[in-house]
């Protein structure tokens, strides 16, 4: 302890089996280190995680600017149990205008890039397609896929309800059609009054050219543009701000949610709940300014969503309106986002007028999202402790129960896959789930695939964390799939009272299931109102669905990529040259060895390579 530096950093804690504990950041690692070991009166939380702290390490940074962006990118690398992490699996959606002359107007989700040009990000997909509806009817823009818009030869319906201009076929001019994606542009910016100014002198400009029918259809346009601004009124913003991020944090029977509204271009497009994932000890006191800190830290300084090419202005607004004081910590965090931003940002405590009235709305909100989590969270501890009973579990806390299902999909033989999905915590964890792509069974052979997964899966079970060892294996199938089973924990030297068959019933409908035990017990046909067979069947209809969408998945990239092309030493050109000499796919598959020789470019080597390949 004597020899950690005064300097500011990050700190990382580990405990007895070299497991990360914690990650946290410094003004004075010295200072703040020491603390946790000299003071005595540390919050229940905080105290157990220090009993369990073996080691620690240090990283030196230049600032504490830097030590926040580090602590934030190593909590996600990482996921410290004692830390607070706010976890997303999904993306934000963005309203995307593609770079074609013709642009088209979409939702997207992933990383943005400098060839496109994005709005957002949106809380949620309904934001989106609400925005999409307002311009497309009031500036009739495009949103079809290029391969339909490439090969249309007269106008769709959407033209003919006048949702779109048509340029597919030319009913447009390019410069109008720039000139509508430009104020589209700038309604989304929230610049409304220049343009409703600039379609009002459309409009009188049709109709001193005595353009009647031109003159109407902006008169429509305004018409719809007022209507919606109307409906928008409310979202009158103060000081000229047009984008706002409103936060709201509070707190019910020990559980946390953080609800996240935004406010673009001078309109509420909703909002969005979050609930953070931390290590609960009973009696310990909640901190709801570091929840909400740490919530902040996550969402605007993580690399991740500030990939290349992304709006700043739109992702980081100037204006961040909270209903929690956020103390120091609050203080480094505005100085960070004003260092990356390059302008100045603004924590809202003590909010007035429509900003108020806004996080009046997000407080709400989160009381409403916590209650719906709580009411079923509870409804989940139910079945989980039904299925513990009635399998007559020993385990000591039943949160950490952990069920892993299996099932296997594919048609008619084709693109068979495995997946297996993971229960822990009353929730499935869907960053766990797992695909298994099956090779070398007979195509159809759903026990040899059973056989191949459960192999692969558990040939490392010994080596497995305490954490990560499933007291139930679920396997969707009868008894030859449970037989499988048994076989395959038999050689692994496995206990084969963890296996569960779940036979369906007719039709899949839950409640006509039968729970087949490896074991010899009795099987069971529990009825649709136990909650141990609803927990079963909503792990078993999770596992059939990842399955089937890996299925579909690797099966369409089958179809649709040629196998030429996975055959190393083909190229563009020799692929060319080979479909051309034989008519297509079929005839190269037909094609001897001589015949392929006698192709340009196709040396015997070659030949005999594209002939193992194809067959």
């Amino acid at each position: 302890m004597q020899q950690l530096t005064q300097l500011p950093g990050v700190y990382r804690f580990f405990d007895s089996n070299d497991h990360i504990l914690y990650v946290g950041k410094a003004k004075n690692l010295k200072k703040r280190v020491s603390s946790y070991f000299s003071r005595t009166q540390l919050s229940p939380r905080i105290e157990r995680m220090v009993s369990k702290i073996m080691r620690f390490e240090t990283t030196v940074t230049r600032t504490e600017t830097e030590a926040l962006i580090l602590e934030n990118n190593l909590i996600k690398a990482l996921a410290p149990p004692f830390n607070i992490l706010f976890r997303d699996d999904k993306s934000y959606p963005y309203l995307m205008f593609t770079g074609h002359a013709f642009a088209r107007m979409t939702s997207y989700r992933g990383k943005v890039d400098k060839k496109n040009t994005y709005f957002g990000p949106f809380p949620n997909t309904w934001a989106v397609r609400n925005s999409v509806q307002i311009l497309q009817k009031v500036f009739q823009l495009r949103t079809c896929e290029d391969t339909v818009f490439k090969n249309r030869s007269r106008p769709c319906l959407l033209h003919q309800i006048h949702r779109c201009t048509a340029p597919c076929v030319g009913l447009i001019a390019t410069s109008d059609y720039q000139a509508d994606v430009g104020k589209a542009m700038a309604f989304l910016e929230g610049d409304h009054a220049s343009v409703m100014h600039d379609l009002e002198l459309r409009m009188q400009a049709h109709s001193d050219a005595l353009e009647f029918e031109l003159a109407a259809s902006y008169r429509d346009r305004l018409a719809d543009l007022s209507s919606v601004l109307q409906q928008q009124s409310m979202d009158t913003v103060a000081d000229g701000q047009q984008h706002i991020d409103i936060l709201a944090v509070v707190e019910k029977s020990g559980q946390v949610c953080v609800n996240l509204a935004m406010v673009r271009g001078g309109r509420h497009l909703g909002d969005r709940a979050y609930f953070p994932t931390v290590v609960k000890v009973e009696g310990a006191q909640l901190e709801l300014g570091e929840y909400l800190t740490t919530f902040m830290v996550q969402r605007y300084l993580d690399d991740g969503d500030l990939a290349d090419g992304a709006d700043l202005n739109q992702l980081i607004p100037a204006v961040l309106v909270v209903n929690h004081d956020l103390g120091e910590d609050g203080d480094l965090l505005r100085q960070s986002l004003t260092e990356r931003l390059g302008r100045k940002v603004q924590f809202i405590v003590q909010a007035q007028g429509q900003r108020r009235h806004w996080l009046a709305m997000a407080q709400s909100n989160a009381e409403l999202a916590l209650l719906k989590r709580i009411s079923e969270r509870s409804g989940q501890q139910q079945r989980t402790q039904s299925l513990v009973d009635l399998l007559t579990l020993e385990i000591d806390d039943i949160e950490q129960t952990r069920i892993e299902c299996f099932d296997i999909s594919h048609t008619s033989g084709e693109a068979t896959q495995a997946s297996c999905v993971v229960y822990q915590k009353h929730a499935m964890q869907n960053k766990e789930y797992r695909r298994f792509n099956i090779e070398g069974v007979t195509p159809g052979d759903d026990y040899g695939a059973m056989r191949q997964v459960l192999t692969r899966r558990y040939s490392q079970f010994l080596e497995f964390p305490a954490d990560k060892i499933p007291q139930v294996i679920l396997v969707d199938g009868g008894k030859g799939q449970v037989e499988v089973a048994r076989q395959v924990f038999v050689e692994l030297g496995l206990d084969i009272r963890l296996i569960v068959g779940v036979a369906k019933g007719d039709g899949r409908k839950v409640g006509l299931e039968t729970l087949l035990f490896a074991d010899g017990r009795d099987s069971l046909q529990l009825g649709i109102d136990s909650p141990a067979l609803l927990l079963i069947a909503q792990i078993r209809d999770e596992a059939h669905r990842f399955a089937i969408t890996g299925m579909r998945a690797k099966r369409q990239k089958t179809r649709n990529v040629s196998r030429l092309e996975e055959i190393e030493g083909i190229g563009a050109k020799r692929r060319q040259r080979l479909l051309a000499r034989f008519g297509g796919i079929k005839g190269v598959i037909g094609a001897t060895l001589e015949e392929l020789t006698q192709v340009e470019g196709i040396s015997q080597a070659l030949a005999a390579q594209i002939y193992k390949q194809l067959h």
